[in-house]
């Protein structure tokens, strides 16, 4: 472990910043500090401690407090060394910062030496919330240490309140009819599990029920959470955490201990995150998702929960229950060279506007500080070469 600590207290709000190989539990030490809807970015929801090229900055204050954590892995051609933030998957992959933090303080972690060296020309942070006030602070505080934040949109989340009153008298009556059909096929159970009772054999349970749905028989399966071994494996690592574990849920509808139906969400109260849903192909007819997501929103106010995080696509049914759009979800691409991030921007989008002014605000200081510096050409040229390839790979 490489650990430098920098102590500019006036200039520089005494921040400390240290990089870690692979992803390193210091992570969790953030959770205290975190903002209640961002408890989960936790080590094991950013993938496994000894993966590959893996590294992790972590941030503190003069006090010893922890500020922020940026994990990484490499992304794209290895050629261009550019990083990303990983993630288990939705809700997004935000990074764990104090909720307090300021965005000088961030400021001052995104220009540190150490922390420019581990992140290179180019990193991605993404999907994540336009509005999630930690991206936003983020964005400012990365244009403030001289970083281009280009956006590219992903979609739109929807938002439900389950005290609207879904399902209504006529879907409640709707939904009984489907509950008697389904009856007459077996006796009918619908299950929460998290915690300790998660085990490996729930997740293969999760899998049938996918093996069975339409992303199962109709598509190469890159879509399910839990069809490949690989992907049931992470899962087991990432419940692996009692925290993450606590947090996860698994609703299941069985009808005679088969499997036909799911929900998988992320309980961070007062949200509640819905991460995948599936069900049997050949039980459509009863509506088995619709059963479980009735039975989610009557246990909601049990739960602490008071606002339910759809995600996105498949709106029809979503608004339909009374769901309103919520975040719109980018991608956020932060480059180093500013000219060359003129490149990139034709293949991944434009400047995020909260960025774009506070870069705005620093840059007469920051060109001052290069012409002090006195960068050389050739130092330009390299950077402009690694982000033209760049602009090339990254059109996924």
């Amino acid at each position: 472990m490489y650990v430098e600590r920098i102590d500019w207290a006036e200039q520089r709000h005494g921040v400390a910043v240290a990089r870690h190989p692979g992803i390193d539990g210091a992570v969790d030490a953030l959770t205290p500090f975190l903002s209640p809807q961002h408890r989960f970015l936790r080590a094991a929801w950013f993938g496994a401690a000894d993966g590959g090229d893996a590294a992790t900055l972590i941030a503190w204050r003069g006090d010893d407090t922890p500020l922020a954590a940026i994990p990484t892995i490499g992304f794209g051609p290895a050629l261009v060394g550019a990083r990303t933030v990983p993630g288990s998957y939705w809700p997004f992959r935000a990074l764990p910062i104090a909720a307090d933090a300021s965005a000088e303080e961030l400021a001052d972690f995104l220009a540190h030496p150490v922390t420019l060296g581990a992140l290179g020309q180019v990193w991605r942070l993404g999907p994540t919330y336009a509005d999630d006030p930690a991206t936003q602070i983020f964005s400012r505080a990365a244009a403030m240490a001289g970083w281009t934040v280009l956006s590219r949109p992903l979609g739109q989340t929807f938002i439900f309140d389950p005290a609207t009153g879904w399902p209504r008298a006529s879907t409640r009556r709707r939904l009984a009819n489907y509950a008697r059909q389904l009856q007459q096929q077996g006796a009918v159970t619908i299950e929460s599990v998290r915690g300790a009772r998660w085990s490996a054999a729930l997740l293969d349970d999760l899998s049938a029920i996918e093996q069975a749905s339409w992303v199962g028989r109709a598509t190469d399966g890159t879509g399910a959470k839990f069809l490949s071994e690989t992907r049931r494996a992470d899962w087991r690592r990432v419940l692996g955490d009692p925290a993450l574990a606590q947090m996860l849920m698994a609703t299941v509808l069985r009808v005679d201990g088969r499997p036909i139906a799911f929900s998988f969400d992320l309980l961070t109260p007062p949200v509640q995150y819905s991460i995948a849903s599936s069900y049997d192909e050949a039980f459509a007819a009863y509506r088995p998702g619709k059963l479980v997501t009735a039975h989610l929103v009557g246990q909601a106010a049990a739960l602490g929960i008071d606002r339910i995080d759809f995600g996105s696509g498949d709106s029809g049914y979503k608004r339909e229950m009374g769901a309103e759009a919520g975040s719109r979800i980018v991608d956020l691409l932060l480059v180093r060279n500013r000219a060359a991030s003129s490149l990139l921007q034709l293949r991944w989008g434009p400047e995020c506007a909260i960025a774009a002014e506070a870069y705005r605000t620093a840059s007469l200081l920051r060109h001052a500080a290069r012409a002090r510096k006195g960068r050389s050409r050739i130092d330009m040229l390299m950077a402009m070469g690694a982000i033209a390839a760049a602009a090339i790979s990254f059109g996924e």
